[in-house]
């Protein structure tokens, strides 16, 4: 068996997803796999060694690998073990511990205060807290900001390492409770990061203790030392800084979300994030100046170790990062006994590695997204190259010479004799001096289009390979990846050591560092333009939803077949190679192009009140299976230097990831209720990611998130509608009323208002939904007085201003009489959302109360008659049954119009 350490790796990888399954932690005693796996590892084992010595290898690799899979189920359950009692999120479920209330924590500084956009943030590991029973001992992470002001006094002088103690008000992550959703506080938690808070004074913070001698604490402070560093070199040239500390350090801190975007549109992101790219050109740096300075073999391993250990040892420690360190290390010690090692079993050996240091790599994107590129790479490119481009590489070698022709074999002998025909026919009228320069200029030049149809092809098939991943948990398609990787690499591969360079020399003399930062400003803003330059092209990349569970499978199936066919010695019949590229090609296409049809309920009206935090957003699909999403959410994109710019986009991370995995790809309405940004913000994202057919707005207002709206809109050629109160339509047999605003639509307004809000009301059959948006009580009171008792009554009521105590008046409350009251608003949200003044009416009133903080996603259904509910979180059970018919309305007289 060549490639031993794949199959090994495959197999423990295989035993911890099977570990994670739910049968293992829910159906067992939680005691009971971790000692039947240990049992069943010594038992394979044994039969190992004893099918080894009855000289039966087959069996033997059978129990050996089954032993690997029992091991991987007991990492697996090792890492599920539950939290300790004094972990914070522990004590915060048993209720030791206050919610939304200040306290005073303990803990240490785990990294250097870092310089922020908006501020500085820290890092802190809990040792207590002080609360009202006193003080707790805690484990656990927490994140802290803190936005200077102009005049404030200064923050006092901290280090990482040193004992702090802070005031704060902390709370959990944001967490959209939607299915599909970025789920950023498991996110966060892999960074042993459990809580978030904002530090509101200096004089809240104070140091109580200072760090001891530790390496790692050197190390911190090394890190951040450099960031500084990086800062001074390039003074007022921030963007060219930011993106330098994102390559150079792993800091995307300072990397703007528009051309974050861009680099992921393009299929370079990687180049942002540290990982094997940024290693192997340090790497590759290193060698070389080991073998410029003659160093000897033992000197060039350590000078290459050292250096690399030193760069993952600053930088953060991600699975890419660690898994290109580690393979260069497995390659160094193997040069160094003068073995060559393949380039899937090192790959495989750091993979096993990783996973027994730590199992819950194992589901980690950028594990997967390393991983499969050495995959393909080491299976695919790498055996494609040596059969395709490196002959005619090797056959230039003394291409002059006709006496080596007979070296090669006939193809490569006639492609000399090609190239020996073109160059001399081209060079003919030169004299003799010019004549041989001009022939070595050309043979260079076919080396260099050589040398770049190495990289095209690599750069293919990592684009290719990398398909089902980036579609399944980015859910986008870039085609234009293998183009711009062929400028992008290259100048990663200068910028990283001359970066480092840079840093070196900057640290040495701040004038040489000056220096070097002006070809370093060079290279990243030719970076930087030629990004945003195929980031403009039409169609070179799209969103999609993530691919069936087949199609992912059959890839993979039919990339392994490829992988074992290149690696035989004997090639496979042409017949057989062009049936897997066909049937690989045809996966991936439809893996790109996601041919399918969304997941509809037929004949029945859906409404989704979607969790995106403290805001609005609902999907609403007809009968026939139209689609109209209602406002998008809020993100606060539009306003840089504050923290929010940076935060969560519930547009892109709730509102898409929800409806791809419905498997949407086109709306064919979105509606913005008001310009507030809880409203708007998350649709700048919906109308990039989905095809929009139309796009309704009530009443305009002079803002900037209105106005950036309408230019995306004009941009994506989606077009504007006014609506307003007045027009009912028959829309795939539901009955749509717009009851507000009531101005006409050219009349703009200086500053959006809840009052403002457009207000829809569905009707399909007996069942009727009531859409308020975040109308207040006068808009309640206009309608009430303006529509016909019994026009208003709904079974189902979006409570108004996300349950805020000046909307859903008792009087518009008894007209509207719903059965089921959904609030949309965010957990612990700093406005007290939803009022419990509010809350009172609804238990007076409503049978059913569902709240998106509490219960996440909530979905209606309805058939016309009866009406279905369910939640992402178990819904509460109705205190009366949801499913009488009420009787048809009267009194509406407004003109029906088909539209």
């Amino acid at each position: 068996m060549k490639i031993p350490a794949v199959a090994i790796a495959a197999a423990f990888a295989g035993g911890i997803l099977l570990g994670q399954s739910p049968w293992s932690a829910s159906r067992l005693p939680h005691y009971f796999v971790p000692l039947m796996a240990a049992v069943f590892t010594v038992v394979f084992l044994l039969l190992g060694f004893v099918f080894v010595w009855r000289n039966l290898l087959w069996p033997a690799a059978a129990a050996s690998l089954t032993s690997w899979l029992v091991l991987g189920v007991l990492g697996a359950c090792i890492v599920q073990q539950p939290l300790p009692a004094e972990h914070v999120l522990t004590r915060l479920a048993a209720q030791q511990i206050p919610r939304k209330v200040p306290l005073r924590w303990h803990g240490v500084l785990r990294s250097e205060p870092a310089r922020l956009p908006w501020g500085y943030g820290f890092e802190l590991s809990f040792t207590g807290v002080d609360t009202a029973s006193g003080y707790l001992p805690l484990v656990g992470g927490m994140r802290l900001g803190f936005t200077p002001r102009a005049e404030g006094p200064a923050l006092p002088e901290l280090h990482a390492g040193d004992q702090i103690s802070v005031l704060t008000e902390a709370h959990v992550p944001l967490q959209f409770k939607d299915p599909g959703a970025f789920d950023r506080r498991a996110f966060l938690a892999g960074q042993d990061v459990h809580l978030q808070a904002t530090l509101r004074a200096t004089s809240l913070i104070e140091r109580t203790g200072t760090a001891g001698p530790s390496v790692r604490w050197w190390l911190a402070r090394l890190r951040g030392g450099l960031r500084g560093r990086l800062d001074a070199m390039f003074g007022e040239s921030t963007a060219t800084a930011g993106i330098l500390r994102a390559m150079l350090l792993g800091d995307r801190s300072f990397v703007d979300r528009a051309e974050s975007a861009d680099f992921q549109r393009t299929g370079v992101f990687h180049v942002l994030v540290v990982a094997g790219l940024h290693v192997g050109a340090l790497a590759v740096f290193l060698f070389w100046l080991a073998k410029k300075c003659r160093f000897p073999r033992s000197a060039e391993t350590l000078l290459v170790f050292g250096g690399l250990s030193a760069y993952i040892a600053v930088v953060e420690q991600r699975a890419p990062v660690l898994r290109a360190g580690l393979m260069t290390a497995i390659i160094l010690l193997g040069a160094f006994f003068y073995r060559r090692l393949d380039m899937l079993n090192s790959a495989a050996l750091a993979a096993l590695l990783l996973l027994v240091a730590n199992p819950k790599y194992v589901g980690d994107t950028g594990f997967q997204l390393s991983f499969v590129a050495m995959g393909c790479i080491g299976g695919l490119a790498q055996p494609l190259i040596q059969r395709g481009v490196q002959p005619y590489l090797h056959a230039l070698a003394g291409w002059r010479d006709v006496t080596r022709d007979g070296r090669h074999r006939p193809a490569l002998v006639q492609f000399r004799m090609d190239l020996r025909d073109a160059i001399f026919a081209l060079t003919s009228r030169f004299g003799e001096h010019h004549r041989r320069l001009t022939q070595d200029v050309a043979a260079q030049a076919a080396r260099g289009t050589l040398r770049i149809a190495e990289l095209f092809v690599l750069t293919f098939v990592l684009q290719l390979g990398m398909i089902p991943t980036m579609a399944r948990d980015f859910h986008r398609v870039s085609l234009l990846g293998p183009v711009v990787n062929l400028f992008a690499v290259p100048l990663t591969g200068l910028i990283v050591p001359l970066g480092f360079f840079g840093l070196a020399a900057g640290i040495a003399t701040p004038v040489a560092g000056r220096l070097v930062a002006h070809p370093l400003t060079w290279l990243v803003l030719a970076q930087g333009r030629m990004v945003s330059f195929f980031a403009g092209v039409p169609h070179g990349s799209y969103r999609i939803p993530g691919p069936p569970t087949w199609a992912t499978a059959l890839f993979c199936v039919f990339v392994v077949l490829m992988m074992v066919g290149l690696r035989q010695e004997r090639r496979l019949p042409r017949w057989l190679w062009a049936t897997l590229t066909a049937l690989l090609g045809l996966i991936a296409a439809i893996i790109a192009s996601y041919p399918f049809s969304p997941v509809l309920r037929a004949n029945e009206l859906e409404i989704a009140v979607l969790d995106v935090a403290q805001g609005d957003s609902i999907l609403v699909v007809s009968p026939k299976g139209s689609t109209l999403l209602i406002d998008g959410g809020g993100t606060f994109e539009g306003f840089r230097g504050s923290e929010q710019h940076f935060g969560p986009d519930p547009g892109e991370e709730a509102v898409s990831a929800y409806l791809w995995s419905r498997g949407f790809q086109k709306l064919d309405t979105v509606a913005l209720t008001h310009a507030h940004q809880d409203h708007i913000g998350g649709l700048t994202a919906v109308l990039q990611n989905f095809r929009v057919t139309r796009l309704w707005v009530g009443k305009e207002t002079a803002t900037p998130a209105f106005d950036r709206l309408k230019e995306v809109a004009a941009r994506l050629h989606v077009p504007v509608e006014h609506e307003k109160r007045g027009p009912s339509f028959l829309w795939d047999g539901v009955q749509v009323d717009f009851l507000w605003p009531e101005s006409a639509p050219e009349e703009i307004a200086p500053l959006a208002k809840n009052n403002d809000s457009l207000v829809i009301r569905l009707r399909y059959g007996h069942r009727a939904i009531f859409l308020p948006g975040d109308a207040e009580k006068q808009v309640e009171y206009t309608m009430l007085a303006e529509n016909d008792p019994g026009f208003l009554h709904s079974d189902v009521l979006k409570v108004g201003h996300h349950g805020s105590k000046n909307s859903t008046v008792p009087q518009f409350l008894a007209a509207v009489a719903p059965q089921i009251a959904v609030i949309s608003a965010g957990e612990e949200n700093p406005y007290g959302h939803p009022s419990p003044e509010l809350l009172e009416r609804l238990k007076g009133s409503v049978a059913r109360i569902l709240r998106t903080d509490r219960d996440g996603l909530v979905q209606i259904y309805t058939d016309g008659q009866r009406l279905k509910v369910n939640c992402f979180v178990a819904c509460p059970e109705a205190s009366t049954d949801n499913g009488g018919v009420h009787p048809p309305e009267q009194g509406h007289s407004a003109q029906q119009e088909q539209k």
